[in-house]
């Protein structure tokens, strides 16, 4: 096999264009010895992309292109925590585009990489006229904006595959990008409805007083959440029957009284429960260790279901360890279990919509001693996750050059930080977690799609913390984790605009 064979995203693009009013030309030269190309809008003859700045440079694990830009007005990129919309390109500044779990720094972050990857931009031009350039891509990849006005993109797998949209005007770009992408799904229409969301209701007592607070002051409400507080111990599929044993009586009662529900659920599961157990039964593709002599026996042996498996197992919100199943598997098994696991759910508790977190995807104290997230040393689930950080099985977790995505968040940190090892295989052994990694959010979405439509059998809504283009067709985003302030509400109208 290959070792750093040309990866393509298993995301489908419609390729029959939007007919538009204005028409790009390509020309390349190769005048001074260095591959270079222009695009050129034909009605202004205005140069969108012009790479004699620096050429196309490409080695094993790293792949460049730099760029001169016809104006600075540039919008887009992400996700990353931004202070304005428009980038400044008065100086230098290099934005990650790496999946992470990461809460967003609001106050007076600038350029940290957060849950999700687009490629995209929306450029307006001196004359009024806009363009959009999407780079298909799913590898750790960074842009830096500098003056002239530039851009140098980079990107350590995969290969430059370009799309320019001419417009002419933004709404004709987004719906030119759209048409390759897919449109967004069209949510029930509840789901636009007043809705209330936060995390530490301590049983549904506290649910209760909320939903009959926010009535007696008149504020209207269609729809309720819940997070991981309902589970049993944190785990999928389940709830607790304790402080939450009224759950779903109660959530039929908000069903009678024309509201909905929307519960929360993360994709790894605890490796010792029946949702495993079916798994391994169904032959469910999992992120898995490409070798049995990586696989650390002294965890996996703690767990009779993964014992004899090279699933790598992990650590998140859970007791005990956990695995994650892999939504790109290629055979549909392990999207049909999903789909199953939702309809047997929603027989016991009926919902309306679904939220998916934890998908960039999390793993708690990857590479650490301990998990000090957790903050549960010397229980069963405290054993840390590992990752090959040196010798020959360390070339997908410390490559050459592990972009910004990386860099920014310090020396200790490395590709597998907050996640897991990018050795593992994926898509049941077709590719590794070093390609796939910031595709997990939007294959679990399409899975949970298949979910959603199973248990009700009609329209509901998803929204996914991570995100990766194409996702809208079947999921809405949330923008994660905030602290409530005044600063996270400007960034949220910010970060809403750029992915919009």
């Amino acid at each position: 096999m290959e070792l750093f064979r040309q990866y393509r995203p298993p995301v489908p693009l419609n390729l029959d264009p939007i007919d538009s009013t204005e028409k790009l030309s390509v020309s390349v030269a190769n005048d001074s010895g260095v591959f270079s190309f222009r695009v050129t809008r034909d009605s202004t003859k205005i140069r969108l992309w012009d790479t004699s700045i620096g050429g196309l440079q490409f080695a094993d694990q790293y792949i460049q292109i730099a760029t001169y830009l016809p104006t600075d007005k540039i919008y887009g990129f992400g996700e990353n925590v931004h202070q304005e919309i428009k980038h400044d390109f008065t100086h230098y500044t290099t934005w990650g585009m790496y999946a992470r779990d990461q809460g967003p720094q609001s106050d007076n972050g600038l350029g940290q990489n957060l849950y999700g990857v687009h490629p995209f931009y929306l450029a307006l031009e001196e004359d009024g006229k806009a363009h959009g350039v999407f780079i298909f891509n799913s590898n750790a990849q960074d842009v830096t904006t500098g003056p002239a006005p530039h851009l140098v993109y980079r990107t350590i797998g995969g290969q430059i595959e370009l799309y320019y949209f001419p417009g002419p005007t933004p709404e004709d770009v987004v719906k030119q990008y759209h048409q390759l992408i897919g449109k967004p799904f069209l949510p029930a229409y509840w789901a636009l409805g007043f809705q209330i969301s936060r995390w530490g209701y301590n049983g549904v007592s506290d649910v209760k007083d909320v939903i009959d607070r926010t009535k007696a002051a008149g504020i209207p409400q269609d729809v309720q959440f819940a997070d991981i507080d309902y589970m049993d111990k944190y785990k999928d599929f389940t709830y607790d029957h304790d402080k939450w044993a009224d759950w779903p009586n109660f959530t039929d009662y908000l069903h009678s009284q024309g509201q909905r529900v929307i519960l929360i659920f993360d994709p790894a599961i605890e490796a010792d429960y029946d949702v495993f157990q079916r798994g391994i039964d169904a032959n469910v593709s999992w992120i898995s260790w490409p070798r049995a002599d990586l696989v650390p026996q002294d965890v996996q042996s703690q767990y009779p279901m993964a014992k004899d498996t090279k699933i790598m197992l992990g650590i998140v919100w859970p007791d005990k360890h956990v695995g994650f199943p892999d939504f790109l598997d290629p055979t549909g098994v392990t999207t049909q279990w999903w789909a199953d696991e939702f309809k047997r759910y929603h027989d016991l508790q009926a919902f309306d919509g679904i939220w998916i977190d934890m998908n960039e995807p999390s793993n708690f104290a990857t590479n650490q001693d301990h998990d000090k997230k957790r903050g549960v040393k010397g229980a069963p689930g405290d054993t840390t996750l590992k990752c090959p950080l040196t010798g020959p099985d360390s070339t997908f977790d410390m490559p050459p050059y592990k972009t910004e995505g990386v860099y920014i968040w310090g020396d200790s940190t490395t590709m597998s930080s907050n996640t897991l090892c990018l050795i593992a295989s994926t898509m049941r052994g077709q590719t590794n977690f070093y390609n796939t990694k910031s595709l997990y959010g939007y294959s679990e979405a399409v899975a949970t799609w298949a979910g959603l439509e199973k248990a009700r059998g009609k329209r509901g809504a998803i929204i996914s913390r991570s995100s990766f283009p194409g996702m809208g067709t079947v999921s809405g985003h949330w923008l994660g984790d905030n602290r409530a302030t005044w600063n996270d509400l400007r960034s949220c109208e910010t970060e809403g605009k750029v992915l919009s």
